[in-house]
């Protein structure tokens, strides 16, 4: 390892003696490598932590503008606060990172809004930060630096570093950008936005994920003449452990050389390309960096057009809508496109997508190929799927986004049923059925309700329907409820809140029954054993007390027999009443009692054609019908509805007056015995009771 490590830094001593020789002035004098050209007098500071080049310029700019903080230290800087400028699009948690690492209080943090009028919305807003460094200047204040983005953490936008480093020349505020965008700078075009970063004070570069190469350190470059403070800071070192920082990334850019490092930068920027002008192309998708020809990143989500908008002005929220509709139709596109970004994930986990929550946009889906196509291996074939299946997903969405309101109205109109919003729910909608004993005032767990929606699971989805159906808590609350899931084709909304409504209706009164039930045999089960007791004091008190002696009464059963009937007692669950036996044991045969009814089914299912699952709206009257099936289809279907004759069938029974309405019709007369069977007695219908044998 010893012998490897000396090899390397003598190749590398080599590099720079010709280096030195060639141009004749020192290494750091010009980038080598991709930005050869582009950034020029710089000088490179390695190191593992992205952030760790940042504050290390924030605190090599204290050192510039403070010549006394060496000697008087935290007093020169609170007879002057610094102020460090952030954009609002910037990374979290990067201000509170920079304070904890130079111990600034954090009001020495000033967050520039980004446009909200002209411009994109991600962008550093330039007038007012203009504004801010002149109210920090009345106020005593020193501006110190301002971080600039080429291609923000979340979009890829890239601010207007051109006129923001004309701004920090005017006030003396050091300009360090840093960003995704960055690596375009190898490339032979580059965008006048990006370009322009190659005139700020200092970058810092990630080449680690943009060439897929792990364990390589980050590079920040900056320009500065003295060394005693870049010493200072922390920028530079003599240690020989501090010089090897470099060596990984050395070794990973001689591997892949010039070529390959703009081969995997520009097959990252041709992806992202490719994939927005294909969805560009397809409805209800919004890209939000259209204006960003240049950057690899991909941010677009699902969003549907409004009825009569056009539809280049996709998605703009109505001035006259309500907010409370504004912000439900929020939370429904969110959970929607959150459904959305994780069914592509699935289908295609070579493109690296992920999903995101926007303060203005809401949930987006974001295509960075330039941070995950070296490790995942992403070709255009993955972005070609990638389109395909956003465009089989669309329906899916469309059609669940339409029917959700109407599932609401539905469900509020019906009896019994609650619609609870739940905005993580990409689904139709959620229901709960409010029961006879439901407390809906008490957040506790119900079991009476949670048995019932059991029940009504289970029956829902044994109708094998395209429908899911979850249960699971209510948003905030324990008790149970019903989730409906997404909707592939138009489904009968009616339909499916009635059929949840008897269903649960119907699964409430058999419970009700059985617990009604299972009283009366309780009830039941006592009083036969009272009538039991007292049937057997009273056969004691006619046998006499002697029969009850063992050999004495055996004695006097044999000489004088007792014809003791068996008594018993029978419980019928249908009358709800106690029988005696002794009627079982004479006749031989059991009590007919009362027949117990049919189970009313509560469904009221409406008539389909042959094969449509159930919710599905009738194709009747439609040109959807196949040319093979749609007749018989049509026909079944209105013999269904008209069970009964027609109307030659009606008009041959009143044409025939002479036949009495007792008297058998011609069909009868030609079977024999019919008119027999006819004539039968309602007596031999009855059962046949078996005589006893002292009557035969």
């Amino acid at each position: 390892m010893g012998k490897n490590l000396k090899e390397a830094m003598k190749m590398l001593e080599d590099s720079q003696r010709k280096a030195e020789e060639e141009n004749g002035k020192k290494i750091t004098g010009d980038i080598p490598g991709p930005l050869q050209g582009r950034y020029e007098n710089g000088c490179a500071y390695f190191h593992e932590e992205e952030r760790e080049g940042l504050a290390k310029i924030c605190r090599l700019a204290i050192h510039s503008r403070y010549e006394d903080f060496v000697v008087d230290g935290f007093n020169v800087l609170y007879n002057k606060k610094p102020v460090i400028y952030l954009s609002a699009a910037a990374r979290p948690g990067l201000g509170q990172y920079l304070c904890n690492q130079l111990g600034l209080p954090f009001p020495c943090l000033c967050r520039v809004p980004c446009n909200t009028m002209f411009g994109s919305q991600h962008q550093m807003d330039v007038a007012f930060l203009e504004k801010l460094i002149k109210d920090d200047i009345d106020r005593g204040k020193l501006p110190l630096l301002l971080v600039a983005n080429a291609g923000t953490a979340a979009v890829g936008h890239t601010d207007k570093i051109g006129r923001l480093k004309e701004l920090c020349e005017q006030y003396g505020i050091w300009l360090h950008v840093e960003g995704v965008n960055l690596a375009t700078l190898a490339l032979g075009y580059v965008s006048s936005s990006v370009l322009a970063a190659t005139k700020c004070d200092s970058m810092t570069l990630t080449p680690g994920p943009w060439l897929g190469l792990p364990a390589v350190p980050a590079v920040t470059l900056y320009k500065h003449d003295d060394p005693a403070l870049t010493l200072v800071a922390g920028l530079t070192s003599n240690k020989p452990a501090d010089k090897l920082r470099a060596l990984p990334l050395w070794l990973s850019l001689q591997y892949l050389g010039l070529d390959g490092i703009v081969e995997r930068i520009k097959h990252a920027c041709q992806l992202s390309q490719r994939l927005q002008e294909s969805l560009k192309k397809v409805n209800h998708i919004k890209i939000l960096v259209e204006d960003e020809l240049s950057s690899p990143v991909v941010v677009f989500r699902f969003c549907q057009e409004l009825p009569g908008s056009d539809p280049v002005l996709k998605a703009i929220p109505v001035p006259n809508m309500a907010p409370s509709v504004v912000g439900r139709e929020r939370h429904s596109c969110d959970a929607l496109n959150r459904w959305l970004g994780e069914q592509l994930k699935q289908l295609v986990p070579a493109s690296g997508l992920t999903v995101m929550d926007l303060e203005v946009e809401g949930v987006c889906i974001r295509f960075s190929p330039l941070m995950t196509a070296a490790v995942s291996g992403t070709r255009g074939e993955d972005v070609d799927q990638l389109v395909s299946c956003v465009q089989s997903r669309l329906p899916v969405l469309t059609c669940t986004l339409q029917l959700r309101e109407e599932f609401k109205q539905e469900v509020t109109a019906t009896a019994g049923l609650l619609h609870i919003d739940d905005p993580n729910w990409p689904g139709i909608g959620v229901v709960r059925y409010e029961h006879a004993n439901d407390d809906k005032s008490s957040l506790k767990l119900d079991p009476e309700g949670e048995k019932i929606h059991a029940g009504l699971l289970k029956k829902l989805n044994e109708l094998e329907s395209d429908l899911t159906f979850k249960m699971g808590p209510e948003y905030k609350s324990m008790k149970s409820c019903i989730y409906v899931g997404m909707a592939s084709d138009d489904v009968d909304i009616s339909e499916l809140v009635e059929t949840i409504a008897v269903t649960a209706r119907e699964i409430e009164e058999n419970s009700r029954l059985l617990e009604n039930m299972t009283e009366v045999v309780r009830k039941g089960i006592q009083e036969a054993q009272v009538q039991l007791q007292k049937a057997n004091e009273e056969r004691l008190l006619e046998e006499g007390v002697l029969r009850q002696i063992p050999v004495v009464g055996s004695v006097l059963n044999w000489f004088s027999p007792v014809q003791a009937s068996q008594k018993g007692r029978t419980f019928n669950l249908t009358a709800g009443s106690l029988e005696s036996t002794e009627h079982t044991y004479v006749y031989k045969v059991q009590g007919t009692g009362v027949t117990p009814p049919q189970t009313p089914s509560g469904t009221r299912t409406k008539p389909r054609l042959p094969g449509q699952k159930p919710f599905k709206r009738s194709l009747r009257g439609s040109d959807a019908l196949s040319e093979t099936s749609s007749v018989s289809h049509i026909e079944d279907l209105e013999n269904m509805e008209h069970p009964s004759g027609g109307p030659e069938q009606v008009a041959l029974e009143t044409s025939s007056p002479e036949l009495h309405p007792g008297a058998p019709t011609p069909q009868d007369a030609e079977q024999p015995g019919a008119l027999q069977n006819r004539t039968q007695s309602p007596e031999d219908d009855r059962p046949q009771v078996e005589e006893p044998d002292s009557l035969r």
